[in-house]
C-alpha cells in the first residue's frame, strides 16, 4: 500500500471506540455481517428497464452468501422472457456479490437483482425472523399449481369499460354482469391445471372443463343477467 509524503510525515493518533457494523435480523438471528458469507436471506426484488415496456420480479434463497434458489419471473416484453431463462441458469452457485456484478442479460432483471440486494444485505427479508430461513424450494409456493406466475391483466376504455383478461386463477373466459351492465364475477380456467390434466391424459375439451371454474356472483339466481367474453365483445 502506498502513501501520500504528507500522510508518512503525519504522526500517529490511537483510535477509539470501536463501532461494530449495526446487527441485521437473518433467519431468525441478529447479524452483524462484516463479510458476504454472513448474508443470508429469502427475499423478492422488482426491476424495471429504461423504456419500462417491461418488469421482472426476481426471487432469491441466499445462504451464507451464496444463492442457492432463483426464480424470476417477467411481464410485457417478448426478450425479457429469454432473458430470464439466461438468468436463472447464471444465477445459482453465485454469492450475492458476485450477482450484483454480473449483467443478467436485461435491465429490468439487473435493477430487480439491485432492489434485491439491498433488502437483503439491510435485513429486510421475507426470511428475516423465521428460524433458519426458509427450504429451497419455497420459490415455487409464490407459483401455486400448475407452476404459473400469478398474473393479473385487466383492459378498460372510456368508451367500453372494463375487460378482466386473466387474474390470479387463471384465463378469464366470461364476466358476469348485473342488470345495470357492471360486472359482477367471471369464470376462468386455470391454464396450469389444464395443461396437467392433458399431460395426465385427459382430451383437451374435458381437461377445459375440469379446469373451469367461477369468481362472485356469476350465477344466474346471483343476479348475473348477461355474460360476455372479454376479449370479443
Amino acid at each position: 500500500m502506498q502513501y501520500s509524503r504528507e500522510v508518512e510525515e503525519m504522526c500517529c493518533v490511537a483510535k477509539g471506540p470501536k463501532h461494530d457494523p449495526a446487527p441485521i435480523p437473518e433467519e431468525g438471528k441478529w447479524v452483524a455481517a462484516k463479510q458476504i458469507t454472513d448474508i443470508s436471506g429469502f427475499t423478492h426484488g422488482i426491476g424495471w428497464c429504461a423504456p419500462q415496456q417491461g418488469a421482472c420480479k426476481l426471487t432469491l434463497n441466499v445462504k451464507q452468501g451464496v444463492i442457492q434458489e432463483a426464480l424470476v419471473e417477467t411481464i410485457g416484453c417478448s426478450g425479457m422472457t429469454h432473458s430470464a431463462a439466461m438468468a436463472a441458469e447464471i444465477l445459482p452457485h453465485k454469492t450475492i456479490l458476485e450477482a450484483l456484478n454480473t449483467d443478467l442479460v436485461c435491465d429490468a432483471i439487473n435493477t430487480a437483482m439491485r432492489e434485491l440486494f439491498l433488502q437483503i444485505v439491510y435485513g429486510r427479508t421475507q426470511s428475516a425472523f423465521s428460524d433458519d430461513g426458509l427450504v429451497v424450494g419455497a420459490g415455487l409456493e409464490d407459483l401455486g399449481k400448475g407452476l404459473r406466475s400469478q398474473v393479473g391483466t385487466m383492459y378498460g376504455t372510456a368508451a367500453k369499460g372494463v375487460r378482466y383478461l386473466e387474474m390470479a386463477e387463471g384465463y378469464v373466459t366470461r364476466l358476469a354482469l348485473d342488470e345495470d351492465n357492471q360486472v359482477i364475477g367471471y369464470e376462468f380456467v386455470s391454464l396450469g391445471k389444464m395443461t396437467d390434466f392433458i399431460k395426465k391424459g385427459l382430451e383437451p375439451n374435458e381437461a377445459w372443463q375440469k379446469a373451469m371454474g367461477h369468481y362472485g356472483r356469476f350465477e344466474k339466481e346471483q343476479g348475473a343477467v348477461k355474460y360476455i367474453d372479454p376479449r370479443k365483445e
